[in-house]
């Protein structure tokens, strides 16, 4: 069947979840919609940067237990821990 003779769902006017909407375009293409979408316009800028560091299981849990008690996420304590240790270290 060609493009123009395929028929076309026609979106639904509300999903009644994140799980249904999944479902409805897992199923159809967007470029069948060129009127359902509007160009957005987006000024992002970055304000960390992201890093991953492979460490022992046992470090791990460690930490986040560390980080829990502390009231502090787990990324944030390492990033202390390492800080205080290079500091040491130069």
């Amino acid at each position: 069947m060609s493009k123009k003779n395929k028929k076309i769902d026609s979106i639904p006017n509300e999903f009644t979840s994140y799980e249904e909407a999944a479902e409805f375009w897992a199923s159809h293409d967007t470029t069948d919609y060129p009127d359902a979408f509007e160009d957005v316009k987006v000024k992002s800028e970055f304000k960390e940067r992201h890093f991953e560091i492979e460490v022992d299981e046992d470090v791990l849990k460690a930490l986040r237990a560390e980080a829990r008690k502390q009231g502090v996420s787990t990324s944030r304590l390492a990033s202390e821990i390492l800080r205080r240790q290079m500091s040491t270290a130069t």
